[in-house]
């Protein structure tokens, strides 16, 4: 079993979080509610629940941005830290807020039918419209 350590925190680390084993590669989200909650797009990874310790919870905020999903940003600095769907075991967690080195790789890009007009994709990496099957988005 992959028992690799990540940690990582908020700007000002008052939230601190360590994860255990293999990380998803890093998806890149141009959905509205994304750029609007970070001013741009999100680059995100996946852990399960249980190889995730989070240390300084009360700090950390969740807003309701759907039926199906929250957003854990930090109540002091701000910082934009986790993505959990309500029906799945894992939460995404924000690619820059791990120290590095990461290990981390980009893997792709969804919702880029509603990405910002004042940029243009050109990584090489795989665009999909909305979602793919493998990546579990709300609806809402």
């Amino acid at each position: 079993m992959d028992e690799k350590m990540h940690t990582g925190s908020c700007l000002c680390g008052a939230v601190r979080f360590r994860t255990r084993g293999s990380l998803r590669g890093v998806i890149f989200c141009h959905c509205g509610q994304c750029r609007r909650q970070s001013g741009h797009f999100v680059a995100a990874t996946n852990v399960a629940d249980e190889r995730i310790v989070i240390e300084g919870g009360d700090a950390i905020t969740w807003y309701a941005a759907s039926n199906e999903a929250k957003r854990g940003f930090c109540s002091r600095c701000g910082s934009l830290l986790f993505w959990k769907h309500g029906a799945l075991d894992s939460v995404s967690v924000m690619a820059g807020a791990f120290d590095k080195p990461t290990g981390l790789f980009a893997e792709c890009h969804i919702f880029v039918a509603d990405k910002g007009d004042y940029y243009s994709i050109d990584d090489g990496l795989p665009q999909h419209a909305r979602s793919t099957d493998k990546i579990v988005v709300a609806e809402d």
